[in-house]
């Protein structure tokens, strides 16, 4: 195809630009960035993409501190992440460094400061690099609306450089790194009322304190824009990269994370999305994977999405530039696609299970799927992850499905059979002109077609214009599978087409451990700007657990970048040495009680720092304030406050009760 583009419409009303974000929507190109000295370990375009993570021992606790970095180190760390809430912590830094020193460790630590700037400015003698967190670091949030005027809000500017000031300086003096970490949910009451809880006001919040950096000409500094909100975390990045460029200001290096991502594989999923998403696009200099499991578990995962682009420009085939981008980037709009049955439209994305290669046989076969069969009443029930559709390619099902499930058929089979009404053709874009222009039978309401980048000739365009029957069904075998798909829909929307698709993507040789971040990377990067009204994903494997997988990927894709929630969402943090109870089996023992809930989102938090600013995004909050202690929040409003630990999951329960959004768990489940 040739490269046809449309406009680039502006980001937001602030920033008022169409500069672009990444070096290149469709060539894996890393962004050049300038290079930060950490201990002898320096981040920058120049270097791999680092691994890091954070301890989550007491940081007082210097034997537990020291093995648990050996742990984390051995297991692939390059920096070691160590809470100072205060200067008693920030001094035992010293007795840790000591000790990995004496063990023969080298490798740099990080001091994780809030609200305690004398305990920053501790840490910065010590060790090779701080965190602040700009939302709290010269400001305690109060949670009130300030109506500032431009000489009100310049003499704050002038108070938080009085505050940061000093620590630049120590910094710049010992060569000590920062990083300056914005996060989503602990914006100061002064940026969220000008600019709002927004990607704005994270990039302004971060930009407010690089300013007074580098009027100091210190420049050893790290940028991060982290939000437990995948789609808001990839634009507050985005954003950023666009405004440092904007404003002249140095290409600093970018630090990746969903914070509070949570555990198990919907940790994973939320991780990949957003971080995937950003490497993608070649955006990322070191990496930190928040799960709430041991810390060593997050390096092997956060490896796995960088290997991904070791070698990815020399194995991927060439795709069409995108000079203008045809959506806004900094900002959600899913693309506006004509309804063909219920595709497209103001629909959900829809979710295809893939059983081309195993005959349905028997009502069991669907249970994977979802769809369970009650000899007693002799009637299907479906759960809240009960695929829309199934593939069956060219064996056919032996019995009648579900109304809520459809059979898709290749189209040489669907041709034959004999329920033409509720079986749907998969046609290739071959046969699918070859049925237009012959006059062969299609489907009177909704026709899958197959569409590689190479499919997309002029025929099959023009086809498309006037075809209001048609999804099509998007893939590829470019190692570079995300920005192909991206191009293939960009050129749908430059050519005037509003036909829905559905992302399919086909994995036969990946380990099952990263099966979850390669799919939510490809997938999901392309949901999460609006470009998808379907996902179907494959493997080579195909028994009962493979399919289950594969479903609860595919919804679990589809609830991380929020366009459709199907089930509980858990905001929790990865502990750190903050937290005062045990935050992985507290949040078992939540999830357990609740999970049934559907669309309600819970944060589980160690502690007031990880509390009711970063889970901004949750109906409900369960945050340590003292050892055993628990405040309960609704939205950012404390409810409940030193509620008993052993109390506080029943009370819980009772508040979502009091806003009747309680729903009694069923006695019994099918399969």
């Amino acid at each position: 195809m040739s490269d046809s583009s449309i406009a680039l419409p502006s980001p937001t009303a602030t920033v008022g630009t169409s500069v672009l974000y990444t070096p290149s929507l469709t060539e894996y190109v890393r962004r050049k960035t300038s290079t930060v000295v950490i201990g002898d370990v320096p981040m920058g375009s120049g270097y791999p993409i680092r691994v890091q993570s954070m301890t989550t021992v007491d940081t007082m606790d210097t034997a537990g501190s020291i093995e648990q970095s050996i742990r984390m180190i051995e297991a692939g760390c390059e920096y070691i992440r160590i809470t100072a809430p205060s200067v008693k912590e920030a001094q035992n830094l010293e007795n840790i460094r000591n000790g990995l020193r004496a063990r023969g460790y080298t490798t740099p630590l990080v001091a994780d400061i809030h609200f305690t700037p004398n305990a920053a400015e501790l840490a910065a003698r010590i060790v090779e690099k701080v965190r602040i967190n700009p939302g709290n670091y010269a400001d305690r949030k109060r949670f009130e609306f300030i109506d500032y005027t431009d000489a009100a809000y310049a003499a704050e500017l002038e108070r938080i450089r009085a505050k940061f000031l000093p620590l630049v300086r120590i910094c710049k003096e010992y060569g000590t790194a920062m990083r300056i970490g914005t996060n989503h949910g602990s914006l100061s009451d002064r940026i969220l009322s000008r600019y709002g809880d927004t990607p704005v006001g994270m990039v302004e919040s971060a930009l407010e304190f690089l300013r007074i950096c580098e009027a100091e000409n210190y420049f050893n500094i790290v940028l991060s824009m982290k939000s437990s909100n995948p789609q808001v975390m990839v634009q507050a990045y985005r954003l950023l990269v666009q405004r440092l460029d904007q404003e002249g200001l140095k290409p600093y290096p970018l630090h990746l994370g969903v914070t509070e991502a949570g555990e198990a594989e919907d940790g994973r999923i939320k991780s990949a999305l957003g971080i995937g998403t950003l490497l993608e696009d070649g955006i990322g200099d070191t990496v930190r994977v928040s799960l709430t499991e041991e810390p060593e578990r997050e390096a092997p995962v956060a490896q796995a999405l960088i290997d991904r682009y070791t070698n990815r420009r020399s194995e991927s085939q060439p795709i069409p530039a995108v000079d203008q981008y045809p959506i806004n980037p900094y900002q959600y709009t899913r693309r506006a696609t004509q309804e063909v049955a219920n595709l497209g439209g103001s629909n959900v994305p829809r979710v295809i299970a893939d059983y081309s290669q195993t005959p349905i046989t028997s009502h069991n076969d669907l249970h994977p799927i979802g769809h369970f069969y009650l000899p007693v009443p002799d009637k299907w029930r479906m759960n809240d992850l009960g695929a829309d559709y199934v593939y069956t390619g060219l064996t056919p099902a032996s019995f009648m499905l579900p109304n809520g499930l459809k059979e898709v058929l290749d189209y040489i089979v669907w041709q034959n059979v004999d329920d033409l009404a509720n079986t749907l053709p998969m046609l290739l874009a071959n046969e699918y002109l070859t049925a237009k222009t012959s006059g062969e039978p299609l489907h009177d309401r909704l026709n899958f077609v197959r569409c590689t980048w190479d499919d997309l000739s002029d025929d099959l365009l023009d086809q498309l214009r006037t075809d209001q029957t048609v999804s099509l069904v998007l893939s590829t075998d470019n190692a570079h599978a995300m920005a192909e798909l991206r191009r293939l829909v960009v050129e749908l929307m430059n050519q005037g087409i509003n036909t829905p698709v559905v992302i399919w993507r086909s994995y036969a040789n990946v380990p099952e451990a990263d099966l979850p971040l390669f799919a939510a990377t490809d997938a999901g990067g392309l949901l999460i700007d609006g470009l998808g009204d379907g996902i179907m994903l494959s493997t080579a494997t195909t028994t009962d657990a493979d399919k289950k997988r594969l479903n609860e990927l595919a919804f679990g894709i589809l609830q991380a970048a929020r366009t459709r929630i199907t089930k509980t969402e858990y905001i929790s943090c990865p502990s750190c040495g903050r937290t005062l109870f045990d935050l992985q089996e507290t949040t078992a023992t939540i999830r357990q009680r609740t999970d049934h809930l559907k669309g309600v989102k819970i944060g589980i938090m160690g502690c007031i720092v990880n509390g009711p600013g970063e889970m901004a995004d949750a109906d409900y909050g369960y945050v340590g304030i003292g050892r055993d202690k628990i405040a309960l929040y609704r939205g950012q409003e404390v409810i409940k406050k030193s509620v008993p630990a052993d109390r506080a999951v029943d009370e819980l329960i009772e508040l979502i009760r009091e806003d009747d959004r309680w729903i009694e768990p069923e006695l019994t489940t099918v399969g």
